[in-house]
């Protein structure tokens, strides 16, 4: 009697437990990805970028969809993130050139502030071949109220944000900011709203 009672209470612990898992919360909501709105301003940095970068702001990449996440891909994404961080000295656009809102790769003075480490890691990651369409960048609202760029890499489990703030490669949802405006991920020099949103301009952010 005794080991029948037992299985029984075996088999109700593990019903119960499966009840449980089948009336779970979806954990997908967490890695939803970022719901776009339509077209909206360049931030006025991206602007002047693109004024002197023409070539690099008419791209229209193929869009199929986000990246299939993997380990191989993840280790990629944190691997550029902490060697960008690392190899570009904090500063900001007036101290290097003596005015705001200066989006530049920083490839001859090794320092830059927040968009200028994006553009490096984009450029990085689309060398290793992931297309343009999904690595977005991302115009985001810190807790402070300040402006401030990342980068948006779309991926099959959610959009993930590379950030020179941080070093760890976090879901979207598992950042402090609100989310303002990115890129369009079939044009390059197109900027799409998240969420209603407004975007300010980006200032410097070390």
């Amino acid at each position: 009697m005794t080991a029948f009672r037992a299985a029984a209470t075996t088999r109700l612990r593990l019903a119960t437990v499966a009840l449980c898992l089948l009336a779970a919360p979806s954990l997908a909501s967490a890695a939803a990805p970022m719901a776009t709105g339509g077209l909206t301003s360049q931030p006025i940095g991206h602007y002047e970028f693109c004024k002197a970068n023409p070539t690099e702001c008419s791209i229209r990449p193929r869009d199929e969809g986000p990246l299939s996440l993997t380990p191989a891909l993840m280790r990629q994404l944190k691997s550029v993130n902490a060697f960008v961080n690392h190899s570009i000295k904090p500063m900001n656009d007036f101290d290097i050139y003596g005015k705001d809102e200066v989006w530049a790769y920083p490839d001859q003075i090794g320092a830059g502030d927040c968009e200028d480490y994006v553009l490096e890691k984009r450029r990085m990651l689309a060398a290793k071949g992931i297309s343009l369409s999904n690595l977005l960048i991302t115009v985001v609202r810190k807790p402070d109220g300040e402006g401030h760029a990342v980068l948006s890499v779309r991926t099959s489990q959610g959009d993930y944000i590379l950030d020179n703030l941080s070093e760890s490669v976090k879901l979207w949802t598992e950042t402090p900011y609100r989310f303002l405006k990115r890129q369009a991920s079939e044009h390059t020099g197109r900027w799409v709203t998240i969420r209603g949103e407004s975007a300010p301009l980006v200032g410097s952010v070390k």
